[in-house]
């Protein structure tokens, strides 16, 4: 579990495949690697992955084919700067929002603009993302966890202060940059909840008739 504060910003070593697996290796000089042990998780734009070795300076953590083909990890290269978290523990500040470091889906960056000193970010989301996402609510953002302004159906916007500007990866985004989205553990929990004993039924849709017929419509 993450908290969805960044600790750190770091930069791709190296990323290639070894065999059968992808090993992503991160030079992390600003995070604090004196208590991290082999098998501990870190979350790489929002992303969380295990490590597998490591010294005082950075980390190499091996990367499946599903996280590749379902994460922005496909646009990583040597010289990337990335996103660093380490898992929470019960001595952590929850100064974000509870993170999973499991990726729902890509976003893409729709439009950026100055708002005072802040930026205003404007992403889209997958349609079947949408629902999870409210003003107000909490979402992650390449691991970031950031507070939504506004919602207009499959689209988004989030005000970036100076702060956050700088400690994380935010400030190189690009219009039309995908990125790593995670929606609040919340939404999707009441979701389930919500299908009751219908949820162990393979093919049962939390749609506008299930609502109905619960009473939510």
């Amino acid at each position: 579990m993450f908290t969805g504060i960044i600790e750190a910003t770091g930069t791709v070593a190296d990323f290639k495949l070894k065999g059968q697996q992808w090993q992503l290796v991160v030079n992390c000089p600003g995070l604090d690697m004196s208590d991290v042990q082999l098998g501990d998780s870190i979350a790489v734009n929002g992303c969380c992955l295990t490590v597998t070795s490591f010294d005082s300076s950075h980390f190499v953590a091996d990367v499946s084919n599903e996280t590749i083909d379902l994460t922005s990890f496909g646009q990583l290269a040597a010289g990337s700067l990335v996103n660093l978290e380490k898992a929470l523990t019960p001595r952590t500040r929850l100064g974000g929002h509870l993170v999973s470091g499991h990726v729902d889906g890509l976003g893409e960056l729709l439009s950026k603009a100055p708002d005072g000193d802040s930026e205003r970010l404007v992403f889209r989301v997958p349609d079947p993302l949408a629902k999870y996402i409210s003003s107000k609510g909490s979402i992650c953002i390449d691991g970031t966890s950031l507070t939504v302004n506004a919602v207009d159906g499959a689209c988004f916007s989030v005000n970036i202060i100076p702060h956050t500007q700088q400690e994380t990866i935010i400030h190189r985004y690009q219009v039309g940059q995908h990125v790593n989205i995670e929606v609040d553990q919340i939404a999707r929990y009441l979701e389930r909840l919500m299908l009751g004993d219908d949820a162990a039924k393979p093919s049962t849709a939390l749609d506008e008739d299930f609502l109905r017929k619960h009473g939510f419509a």
